[in-house]
Parts: C-alpha cells; sequence; structure tokens
C-alpha cells in the first residue's frame, strides 16, 4: 500500500507513520529525514539541497522530488511506503503523479493549532539517529539521551515557538490546499488527532482498512 500523511507539523504524522511502518511492513519515508541522511552522506542531491538551505531559502522542487526518487526506487518500497512530510504543495503532488507513482490512501491528522503548539513544544529529536520523543506523550527510555542509540537530544530549531507560529501559517497557506486535491481523487481521509497516541492510531488504522 502506497500512503500519504497529511496534517500540520506536529499533528502526529511520524509516530502514526512509525506505527503503520511496523504493522503493514513497509517503510515511512520522511523528507526530513532523507534530506539529512543526504546531506550527511555527501551525495550530489544533498549539496544542491545544502546550498539553498545554507542560503535560508526553501528546496526546491525538482532537488526535493529527485531525492524522493530515489529513495522510492530502493528495493524495500517495492511492497509500498508511507510518504511523511511531502507533497507539501499542489505543484508537488502533481509532480508525483506524473512520476508515474500511484497512491492508495491519502490520511490526513487534523489537529488544532494551539494543540500543536503545546505538542511542539516538548518535542525533542536525537542528532544522531533522527528518532523523535515527546518530554511528555513519548519520552525516551533513555532519559536525556536517545533510547534507541544513546545519542544526545536536542530541540530542533523548528521546535522553538516563533518558528512554530511561522511553520503553521505556511502549512495553512502552501499545504492545507492538497486536502482538497485529494479529496477529489476520493483518496482523502480525515482522521481527528486524538489527545491519547493510541486512540489516533485507532482512527489512522481504521482509515487504512476503510
Amino acid at each position: 500500500m502506497n500512503l500519504i500523511l497529511l496534517g500540520a507539523p506536529g499533528a502526529g504524522k511520524g509516530t502514526q507513520a512509525e506505527i503503520i511502518c511496523e504493522k503493514l511492513g513497509i517503510p515511512a519515508i520522511s523528507t526530513g529525514n532523507i534530506i539529512r541522511e543526504a546531506l550527511k552522506n555527501g551525495t550530489e542531491l544533498g549539496l544542491r539541497a545544502k546550498s539553498y538551505m545554507d542560503a535560508g531559502a526553501l528546496v526546491p522542487d525538482e532537488v526535493v522530488i529527485a531525492i524522493i526518487q530515489e529513495r522510492l526506487a530502493q528495493d524495500d518500497c517495492k511492497n509500498g511506503f508511507i510518504l511523511d512530510g511531502f507533497p507539501r504543495t499542489v505543484p508537488q503532488a502533481r509532480a508525483l503523479d506524473e512520476m508515474g507513482v500511484r497512491i492508495d490512501k491519502v490520511i490526513d491528522i487534523e489537529v488544532p493549532d494551539e494543540k500543536i503548539e503545546q505538542r511542539l513544544g516538548g518535542r525533542r529529536v536525537c542528532e544522531a539517529c533522527g528518532a523523535s520523543y515527546h518530554l511528555l506523550f513519548k519520552p525516551s527510555s533513555a532519559g536525556e539521551a536517545c533510547g534507541k542509540c544513546g545519542g544526545k537530544l536536542i530541540v530542533r530549531k523548528d521546535d522553538q515557538p516563533e518558528t512554530i507560529r511561522e511553520r503553521l501559517k505556511v502549512y495553512h497557506d502552501q499545504t492545507e490546499p492538497l486536502k482538497d486535491y485529494y479529496a477529489q481523487t476520493g483518496k482523502l481521509t480525515v482522521v481527528e488527532g486524538q489527545e491519547e497516541v493510541a486512540d489516533t492510531t485507532k482512527l489512522t488504522l481504521a482509515a487504512l482498512e476503510a
């Protein structure tokens, strides 16, 4: 099954992607993580992305799409995948269609902005392996360190309060129109994000089976 998870930053897409990934045995592909991986490995596309990021600019669609294309061509995507953080705009969704990538379902996790501001403030990420935690909802088993690799947990610049508000504005302006785009194809299901992760998971898995 080829899936796209939509939702504002901090809506819980990453957590749900990990759960679906284990349940269906397909990889969860986070655009942020594969761009960071490409940067770390110094690939040609990674270096192109870096030149834009260093200038404080958004990485252009053609570079992001090329990085995604490279990732989807890998063996572990043969039986399906979950895209988390891509597409972000309607032109990116069209580009995905033009690449001939078949999407079976699009799940949109809806959470009010004020809840998101609360959630993101407590988010911590491992600077070594990219694993994601939350002080309240998903603490690391290793306390201040990463439960998976022992790396240092950091607050990403993305999770600072003023950055969160800016990211939500960008989401509403640029990414929210994707809901209409996929609703027209009949592939969109909206899941209301719940207080408890397990409750959101129940609704998400029900949406997959619908």
